[in-house]
């Protein structure tokens, strides 16, 4: 069985193995495609034999992974309207996110 951990970021939880790629909140810090990040908020860890639960995180546990790009999602459409008053407003949103692989689980 391989390696897992549920990791925490940007107000979120995410479960990872090595090598796997996803799109996290915009982290600060990291500005350029190949830095390197660090996570240590992990709340679970699984290598195959043994599960450490952290309460809430576990200590000591590390999970390494390289920023892969920068973007910001497509957007999407804000629209606030109230029928018989003339009142409409429209705003458009692009959420900033991260994309991360994860190289290296404690």
């Amino acid at each position: 069985m391989a390696k897992i951990a549920i990791i925490e970021t940007g107000g979120k939880q995410y479960l990872v193995t090595q090598d796997s790629v996803l799109n996290v909140e915009k982290i600060a810090g990291a500005d350029k495609a190949g830095s390197k990040i660090t996570f240590d908020k992990v709340l679970l860890t699984d290598d195959g034999k043994e599960t450490k639960v952290g309460s809430p995180y576990v200590t000591g546990a590390v999970v390494s992974a390289e920023l892969v790009e920068e973007g910001r999602e497509k957007k999407i459409s804000v629209i606030r309207y109230r029928q018989k008053s003339k009142y409409f407003k429209k705003r458009g949103h692009r959420q900033p996110y991260a994309k991360v692989r994860i190289t290296a689980l404690p």
